[in-house]
């Protein structure tokens, strides 16, 4: 497969993934391969599944049970403010504390510059940004 050709699948791949990615990992995953499929043959199906995967994986919305947690949380007294802009995919700096909310553990949340977030603990990755 020449170079020219494994970009136009790697992109086509990733412009699907994407578009797949806001049902689920299953979606993404089966999108991404059939995507993958069409352009690339058996190679871009392999790579399409993987790259679905994760674009669906990181655009899971959370439970409406935990956002209603989180918006209804009371503040932290002491304000958080970063430079930084707080982007849904990207990891609040390390100088936010996000809390642990009890009833799903897999989601956590922190107030940064006046806005509520819902973030993925362990990586702390913004999940969602409550408006």
């Amino acid at each position: 497969m020449s170079v020219k050709r494994l970009v136009l699948v790697v992109a086509a791949v990733l412009a699907a993934g994407t578009a797949f990615a806001q049902n689920s990992t299953v979606t993404g995953a089966a999108g991404g391969a059939v995507t993958g499929a069409v352009v690339g043959g058996p190679i871009g199906a392999a790579v399409g599944g993987v790259v679905g995967a994760i674009a669906g994986t990181a655009m899971d919305p959370p439970p409406e049970r935990v956002v209603t947690y989180v918006r209804q949380a009371p503040a932290p007294v002491e304000r958080v403010v970063v430079q930084e802009r707080v982007v849904v995919g990207e990891p609040l700096p390390q100088t936010v504390v996000v809390q642990q909310i009890p009833e799903d553990p897999k989601y956590g949340y922190a107030v940064v510059n006046q806005q509520r977030v819902i973030v993925e603990p362990s990586s702390r990755r913004v999940v969602q940004v409550i408006e």
